[in-house]
């Protein structure tokens, strides 16, 4: 079985090339094939092991496409179809169904995370100090509490793509291995987060909240430990692992339960606590909520949003709580992300859009959902006069302050400001020609092809709006991370409303979910009477399934587009239950040559879903290599 098999190999040599750009250790790439001895005798080749251990933290340099694809098997981000016969060819049959036990993926989970744990584990074992290469015991202290951290991130990841898994923590093949001990079954899901949350903490408790040292940011901290912990036991408290009547009857071979049969309450306390830990270390440690403020003093939602993304820690980006520091050159991974969303006029794919469907969950300009009657929200229909907020941003119409032109499309007039952040639609701006988007069939970026907006729309968020295919140039160099603050008060606020289902606990999940909106510009919520059409709050009822929604429908516009909406989607028990994921996909016409026709909520693909897809299969060669393995649930 390879998840265990792979443990057998490269002990003796770092045998992949390596490259961290934000920590000089992390620059270094091994020339030649090593023996044990070689490596821990010498600080470079020391470095270079840990670099390989580090190697395997999932690059959101692909705009969160691990793999892929991975952030295309939820409802935000939607490609062309037809780009399956090239780079996509792996995740987009999947979308519509065609995901058998036979389908592979690059993710590389299965083969890659056991070498790495692997290596994190030989790493403890061999390394040592070398006081005349400058590498201190205490150093070496760090180094080893780092890898402990990521051997449990590692065999998290693989539990939350697969579920329960083959689980032999702490363990090293000895060189006179029987095969029958790598035959192992999987282990039940408990015992997996219970493990990875014990060692999380204990490696959280030995780092610094930061490192002082900028050669240094980027590497495993105190902070980046109870980030992952805290996202993990939010998963484990949510419906599709806690208590699933789904999985009553999944059980080894043997018949020991996979997954726990019984809801526990206090899982959902657990998760709190994590959170409410992460937060007070996090703001003690100077993180915040990025935001940029008016001359007048008031947030600027629209700069706030939009440069986020493009403001690095150094520069006052205090929200990063996990960044990712290994680039490729020039980041090879972030032009991938680019250029399928810039259109093909500039050299780019120009077919990476949203779903009609997350157009629809943003906000209108009052805070409400489009479906509320006092949101005023217009679906048809075309705006008389350019509409202005109190912004510097100048991607509305290419004019500070201006946020959408006259003649616009009502759908897209007096929406929150996280729309025109995330969403390019017809005649919003496009900064790189200096005019509104055509997104008509014949206009400058619909030639009817795979690579124009499949249906009528393109990703905004976290694209630089210079970046420039055509001209060289791809990529603007910008901070990455896998956990930033927004996400983790939002997180608490779900949280907290799941573990106490009282009036207090209600009203701190509000507060923090506030937070977040009142850097987002719209209304705060509160469980208060409120005068109608107050500018400042938006009457919420007080019940544990109200809050509840607010929390995620918050989460569904401020967090899109981030890689994290597959695995909502997953632990909420609900893809079946969306009509993206489900069936037909809806967009405005394009194949729409005038208003008339392009203006139409139109049928573009349509979706298959199955139970099985909760969870990825084991690739079938796995299983036929052991023989104690059972296949993830529905996939037989």
């Amino acid at each position: 079985m390879k998840l265990f098999h792979q443990f057998i190999l490269g002990g003796c040599a770092v045998a992949t090339a390596l490259s961290f750009s934000a920590c000089d250790f992390l620059d270094k790439e091994p020339d030649t094939e090593l023996t044990m001895d070689m490596v821990y005798e010498n600080k470079t080749y020391v470095e270079d092991a840990l670099a390989y251990v580090y190697s395997g933290l999932p690059n959101p340099s692909r705009g969160f496409l691990l793999g892929l694809g991975w952030e295309v098997l939820g409802d935000d981000m939607t490609p062309s179809k037809r780009w399956q016969q090239w780079d996509w060819s792996q995740i987009i049959p999947k979308i519509f169904g065609q995901w058998t036990q036979n389908s592979s993926w690059e993710g590389g989970f299965w083969h890659m995370y056991p070498r790495y744990i692997r290596e994190s584990y030989l790493f403890r074992q061999n390394v040592k100090a070398l006081p005349s290469e400058d590498l201190p015991q205490s150093e070496v202290d760090l180094m080893k509490t780092e890898c402990r951290f990521l051997a449990a991130y590692y065999w998290w990841n693989l539990a939350k793509v697969y579920g329960p898994i083959p689980f032999k923590p702490d363990y090293i093949t000895p060189s006179d291995f029987n095969l029958s001990d790598l035959m192992v079954a999987r282990a039940p899901w408990d015992s997996i987060v219970n493990y990875c949350d014990k060692e999380m903490l204990a490696a959280a408790n030995e780092l610094p909240a930061m490192y002082s040292k900028p050669e240094k940011y980027g590497r495993i901290n105190k902070i980046m430990c109870l980030a992952e912990r805290a996202r993990m036991l939010l998963f484990n408290a949510s419906p599709l692992v806690n208590g699933n009547s789904w999985y009553m009857n999944y059980t080894n071979k043997d018949g020991q339960h996979l997954f726990p049969t019984a809801y526990d309450a206090k899982k959902w306390v657990r998760a709190v606590e994590a959170l409410k830990l992460l937060i007070d270390e996090a703001e003690g440690a100077g993180c915040k909520l990025f935001v940029e403020y008016n001359d007048d003093g008031t947030v600027d939602p629209f700069k706030s949003l939009t440069d986020m993304f493009f403001t690095k820690w150094t520069a006052g980006n205090k929200e990063i709580l996990f960044p990712f520091t290994r680039h490729s050159s020039e980041d090879d991974n972030f032009k991938f992300y680019t250029s399928k969303i810039v259109p093909k006029n500039n050299g780019g794919g120009g077919g990476l859009g949203v779903y009609q469907g997350l157009v629809d969950a943003f906000f209108t300009k009052n805070g409400l959902p489009i479906t509320d009657p006092n949101s005023y929200y217009q679906e048809t229909g075309f705006s008389n006069s350019v509409e202005t907020r109190n912004t510097q941003w100048d991607q509305g119409t290419g004019t500070p302050g201006e946020i959408t032109a006259k003649g616009t499309y009502n759908m897209y007039c007096n929406r929150e400001p996280r729309f025109y952040t995330t969403v390019s639609y017809n005649g919003s701006w496009y900064e790189l020609e200096k005019r509104p988007f055509e997104f008509f069939r014949g206009g400058k970026e619909n030639d009817y092809t795979h690579d124009a907006p499949q249906n009528g729309y393109l990703v905004r968020k976290k694209v630089y709006p210079y970046d420039n295919p055509r001209t060289g140039n791809w990529y603007t160099n910008r901070p990455l991370w896998l956990y930033r603050l927004g996400g983790a008060y939002l997180a608490y606020a779900e949280a907290m409303n799941e573990a106490y289902d009282t009036p207090d606990a209600r009203e701190t999940a509000i507060e923090y979910v506030n937070r977040v909106r009142v850097r987002a510009g719209v209304r705060q919520y509160t469980t208060k009477q409120v005068p109608a059409n107050d500018p400042s709050y938006i009457h919420v009822e007080s019940s544990q399934s109200s809050i509840r929604n607010i929390v995620r429908m918050e989460r569904r516009v401020e967090l899109c587009c981030e890689g994290l909406r597959w695995d909502d989607i997953r632990r909420w028990k609900i893809a079946e239950d969306l009509p993206e994921m489900t069936g037909d996909d809806y967009g405005m016409n394009y194949a729409g040559e005038n208003a008339g026709d392009f203006y139409k909520r139109t049928v573009y693909q349509t979706r298959v879903w199955k139970r099985s897809m909760y969870w990825f299969p084991i690739y079938v060669d796995e299983m036929e290599k052991n023989p104690n393995l059972v296949q993830s649930p529905f996939w037989n």
